[in-house]
């Protein structure tokens, strides 16, 4: 659904832009204020989908608030988890600089609002702001070496230590609640067995045995991290 109430999608706008983990932190007022004339603001329920794979971006994507998940559909249509997104975070953005279609689906794990920001908006700042151009690549580098990291995670590391990573990730992604224990997300165990390349079945046994050795604590979809250096021992042994 678009948001068309002025002075909400001005408030979303300003979370997108002037955020310190924007990318736009560096614009000039000038090029903020060009930039908020060519956003449209849009909502998502929790499990609507942004965009499939094979879809042609629109424009550059801004996560102004909620949870997203971008994955591919394997064999059998099972899904596998290649990033996650928290505000203030930009999805899709590969596809649109390579001038591709998407290679992976987005959909909200949670209800959420998106900044869509034209694409010859985007190109005309990555032609004259250096600086811009600069933020860019540094994300374009992170999300790079990242899905490298993960590559080999899920190709090499037995099922304990692909569990372990993935919490750790969850981690880095969302952070704790405020008892810095608490991981600051619910996500499902389908989620958590996609994310870590494996079935969901056994991603919830792993999970009870993290449980029962007291490295982590269970309640509901919140996961409380107990022992945040055990997790780093079992990804790191793989």
């Amino acid at each position: 659904m678009v948001i068309t109430d002025k002075e909400q999608h001005s408030k979303i706008c300003n979370a997108c832009i002037n955020s310190t983990n924007s990318i736009f932190k560096t614009l000039s007022k000038e090029e903020k204020t060009n930039l908020k004339k060519n956003m449209i603001v849009f909502s998502f329920n929790k499990n609507e989908e942004i965009y499939k794979e094979g879809d042609r971006p629109e424009g550059l994507m801004c996560l102004a608030s909620g949870n997203v998940k971008i994955f591919k559909a394997g064999v059998g249509g099972k899904e596998q988890i290649v990033r996650l997104a928290k505000p203030i975070g930009f999805i899709g953005y590969r596809a649109l600089f390579a001038q591709e279609n998407h290679i992976a689906s987005a959909v909200a794990m949670t209800a959420c609002t998106i900044c869509l920001i034209n694409s010859e908006c985007v190109h005309n700042l990555l032609r004259s702001n250096f600086d811009f151009n600069l933020q860019i690549l540094r994300a374009l580098a992170t999300d790079l070496g990242f899905s490298n990291r993960r590559t080999v995670t899920l190709t090499q590391k037995h099922i304990r230590g692909r569990l372990a990573e993935s919490l750790l990730v969850l981690i880095d992604t969302y952070g704790f609640e405020k008892d810095r224990k608490t991981l600051d997300v619910y996500i499902s165990r389908e989620d958590i067995a996609n994310l870590s390349n494996m079935t969901t079945s056994n991603a919830i046994r792993t999970l009870s045995s993290f449980a029962s050795e007291n490295i982590i604590e269970l309640c509901g979809r919140k996961i409380k991290i107990l022992d945040r250096k055990i997790l780093d021992n079992i990804s790191k042994m793989g």
